[in-house]
């Protein structure tokens, strides 16, 4: 019997932390610049770096993010005969959430502690608790940027940013979604500040 109680608990776990895993629309306000009118016809580019991304092993994999969303916009990656560089830039931060409740504080947490199993007479008792963090407790801002430089003439092109504040936890799923956005529109976007959304999840495409 209480082998099938912690199976349960375990079951009730499982179907409150997958939530995360569901399909979301990704909110970004994006603006971006342009001297361009159209591509050419070998719109060909490779990576470009600052200083501080030489430095930085993780831009390699910012990277490997960022170029889903630069062939989708008609970009080719070609590092021996490049027509532009491109220069892919990411920062996240850990914020207060708008929602959370305070008096919970900050980074409240809920649930209560541990799980009981009890008898009393006829009466059956179960409490289920973490303590687990609060979701709302999460929140995360994060900006993405995008430099197109035309190598030959060494003028910037093609100027783009997007930025998103939410609770969504992994920069893998993230990221990439918001580079698709600030790239929405490529190589003529609308004119001024605009909300760009992203499906993300499952059933994305």
């Amino acid at each position: 019997m209480l082998v099938v109680l912690r199976l349960g608990v375990l079951a009730a776990l499982a179907v409150l932390l997958s939530g995360c895993a569901s399909t979301y629309v990704l909110d970004n306000q994006v603006q971006s610049f342009s001297q361009l009118t159209a591509l050419p016809a070998q719109p060909t580019y490779r990576f470009e770096r600052s200083l501080s991304q030489q430095a930085d092993p993780s831009q390699q994999a910012l990277e490997a993010l960022a170029d889903p969303a630069l062939h989708k916009a008609g970009l080719r990656r070609d590092d021996a005969a490049p027509r532009y560089s491109v220069q892919v830039g990411a920062r996240t931060e850990r914020t207060f959430s708008p929602y959370a409740d305070p008096y919970w504080g900050p980074w409240g947490w809920g649930w209560g502690g541990g799980w009981g199993l009890g008898f009393h007479g006829r009466h059956f008792g179960l409490g289920l608790g973490g303590p687990w963090p609060r979701a709302d407790s999460y929140w995360f801002h994060r900006e993405v940027s995008v430099i197109v430089r035309e190598l030959a003439t060494n003028r910037v092109v093609y100027e783009t940013h997007a930025i998103n504040d939410g609770p969504w936890f992994d920069n893998r799923t993230v990221l990439p979604a918001m580079f698709e956005a600030a790239l929405q529109g490529f190589p003529t976007p609308p004119q001024g500040p605009r909300r760009v959304d992203i499906q993300v999840g499952p059933s994305a495409g």
